[in-house]
């Protein structure tokens, strides 16, 4: 790889020998991995940041909390013991010196014994679950254990907690302590067999992470399973998983997917069972590896696969089984369709609004190399499915939905871009040296000129961004939706340590590879498409808005920032004062929609229980709880907005109190439109709204 090719090799490099322990000890080659990642990380992130002492100290912070994340083995007297080295880090990991790794390791590996021996004796005592005690439902706001003693208390109410969660089940006493006996067996098990490669992944990564929290390392296990998360062909259920202070949790439903189809499947549920087709009993993965769950659950298309989840709303666990199906292209393809609002929404004067779905920025790089005729391409389909509007007779409007969109090619988003502007600047890109390049589209005409509307949420993220930021700068149409997008504003490249150029230098093949954030994405005004996200013209309530899911809420996000506006010219079809006009419409219709109010009083109590610091472990105050949030959700059930339609089927624009908002604002919309031309005929010499065609 070229952006490797210039990096140095040190003959006769200098590695400490290690002691070996349970999981064995790092290698010299895990050594040689080391100093070539750091030596990446310090020439090409974006950021031109380098590996020093502030560094080291956050490294040394996050590794801790990377091993322990709910602050259960470690003591603070443990993270004192290892104080010297806070300020070390950074020499230590440019000479591949893993003494700091291995250290660590084997107190973890100590603490992690006599803490599930505790566990162990404390599952088969007693619990008063009547009295009036709670639990620390987030580790941020506990520190390190101060005292043998605290941990004690910590455990006891870690155990207490955990029979609870099974006796909300109506599960015997004596198969609670089985059950728990075997999680804790297992976890033991689990982290006796961790290798050098594990502990490499883990230290590597968190020194990537203090520079931005998509930068990281891959072993070759992880490696691996990126890449098949990467192919439109994975087996599997089609959810992207992340490990959340012990519990396996769900942070993205893959349009596609066997978990959207099947529906039940949310973002944030955490997943505390497998169990795989013909299995009575489900593999507890409480405290499980993160990879080693994911192949769990991973499978041949057409077996099963059953989960026991528990909701992030609340409530009971869940028992839910999912066919695992392959995601193929067409399934996250372009899909468009007209509506006559006249007809869906009772208005008084006809009106046609064409909606097109993007789920991704997908483009087939190979077919286009190859020159394939037809090759697979976002721009090419949302071209088509904008003739096909034309040939029915035209539209009104249009709406694009990139709901759940998470991004995909650059060059798509440009080229989408360009069916709606005429040629121009699209996007900034900012390289590591802080050269900017500013790509455009060189199309001098559009495909369609009229009113636009563009349809975001939280998860609508990086090309997605670059393409309503976009249409937002050139004044072209109005954003609706969530507050803001995700506001992931960088790229990553995947670079093999050591470079292959250097294998046969170190007689070595890969030991895995460095996700990199190397460039970073400005709009056309030069605003960062980073952190912020793009925000909406028109604000719509939705739960989504409420969860953290955006950028802004990752650890060690890059920042905000701008850089110098592009060259462009925008036009007259969207201003502050019409997206004020729109909102407070919508606004009032919003405060009477019965639909709406449900969706306001679901928000109001997902913050309520957000913002709680503690559980209870009182019994009877638990099943209370349980039994409202089961009364609402089976209400929920009932009526429940699916703004995600199940790919290839059914409505483009399912009928919804949320997505009928949407098709009004856009009424609204086009009737500013009219209105304008109206005036522009009755007083020619006054400005109006600009519309280029269609």
């Amino acid at each position: 790889m070229l952006i490797a090719a210039s990096l140095t090799v040190t003959a006769g490099l200098a590695v400490p020998l290690f002691a070996q322990n349970d999981g064995g000890a790092t290698t010299q080659a895990d050594a040689t991995t080391a100093r070539m990642a750091a030596e990446l990380l310090d020439r090409y992130h974006v950021s031109g940041k380098t590996i020093d002492n502030e560094t080291s100290k956050r490294l040394f912070t996050r590794f801790f909390e990377s091993l322990d994340p709910a602050k259960l083995y470690f003591e603070q007297s443990d993270l004192d013991a290892f104080r010297r080295y806070e300020t070390q880090l950074d020499d230590a990991v440019r000479r591949g010196d893993l003494t700091f790794v291995n250290a660590v390791y084997d107190r973890y590996q100590e603490r992690l014994e006599q803490r599930v021996a505790f566990a162990q004796r404390l599952i088969d005592s007693e619990f008063d679950f009547t009295q009036d005690e709670s639990i620390v439902s987030d580790p941020d706001d506990i520190g390190w254990a101060a005292s043998p003693e605290e941990m004690n208390e910590r455990w006891r109410k870690r155990i207490k907690y955990d029979v609870l969660q099974l006796r909300l089940e109506d599960e015997a006493m004596e198969d609670i302590r089985e059950r728990l006996h075997k999680r804790y067996s297992n976890l033991l098990s689990i982290q006796r067999q961790v290798e050098p490669a594990d502990k490499l992944e883990t230290f590597i990564t968190a020194l990537a992470m203090t520079f931005d929290p998509h930068s990281s390392f891959m072993s070759e296990k992880t490696l691996e399973d990126f890449q098949i998360s990467m192919n439109l062909s994975l087996e599997g259920i089609g959810a992207a998983l992340q490990n959340e202070d012990g519990y396996v949790t769900v942070k993205q439903i893959i349009q596609g997917g066997a978990a959207e189809e099947d529906g039940r499947l949310k973002l944030e549920d955490k997943i505390i069972g497998v169990a795989q087709e013909g299995e009575a009993e489900f593999t507890d993965v409480v405290e499980m590896r993160i990879g080693n769950v994911v192949r769990l659950i991973r499978g041949e298309s057409g077996t099963t696969v059953r989960l026991q989840v528990l909701p992030a709303a609340g409530g009971e666990v869940k028992v839910i089984e999912l066919k695992r199906r392959k995601i193929e292209l067409k399934d996250s393809a372009v899909r468009g369709e007209i509506y006559d609002l006249q007809e869906r929404l009772g208005l008084d004067q006809p009106l046609k609004v064409g909606v097109i779905n993007i789920p991704s920025f997908y483009r087939d790089f190979a077919g286009a190399n190859a020159g394939v005729e037809g090759f697979s391409s976002t721009s090419r389909d949302v071209l088509k499915t904008l003739q096909e509007f034309r040939d029915a007779g035209g539209v009104d409007a249009v709406v694009v939905d990139l709901r759940y969109d998470g991004g995909g090619a650059l060059t798509e988003a440009i080229e989408v871009t360009g069916l709606f502007i005429d040629e121009g600047p699209v996007v900034q890109v900012k390289d590591p040296a802080g050269k900017i390049e500013v790509h455009s589209d060189e199309r001098p005409d559009v495909a369609y000129g009229g009113p636009l509307v563009v349809l975001t949420n939280r998860l609508s993220a990086s090309a997605s961004e670059i393409f309503a930021g976009a249409i937002k700068d050139y004044g072209r149409g109005i954003i609706v939706g969530d507050e803001t997008t995700h506001g992931k504003g960088t790229v990553q490249n995947v670079m093999p340590v050591p470079p292959k150029q250097l294998f046969n230098l170190i007689g070595n093949a890969s030991q895995g590879a460095l996700k990199l954030t190397i460039q970073q994405f400005y709009r056309v005004n030069g605003d960062s498409t980073q952190n912020l996200g793009v925000r909406s013209d028109v604000v719509l309530p939705d739960m989504l808005d409420h969860m953290e899911l955006g950028e802004q809420f990752l650890d060690n996000a890059l920042e905000f920032d701008r850089i110098d506006a592009a060259d462009f010219s925008p036009v007259a079809m969207a201003s502050p004062a019409i997206a004020a006009r729109l909102q407070e419409a919508s606004k009032q219709r919003v405060a009477a929609d019965p639909e709406f109010a449900k969706t306001l009083e679901r928000i109001a109590r997902y913050e309520r229980d957000k913002n709680r610091k503690t559980v209870s472990l009182n019994e009877a105050e638990r099943r209370r709880e349980r039994a409202e949030l089961k009364a609402l959700s089976d209400d929920e059930d009932e009526e429940e907005d699916d703004l995600q339609p199940a790919p290839g089927e059914g409505p483009v624009l399912p009928e919804n109190a949320y997505n009928d908002e949407v098709l009004r604002i856009t009424a609204d919309y086009v009737q500013m439109f009219r209105n304008a031309a109206t005036a522009q005929r009755a007083t020619p010499n006054q400005p109006a709204l600009a519309v280029p065609g269609s």
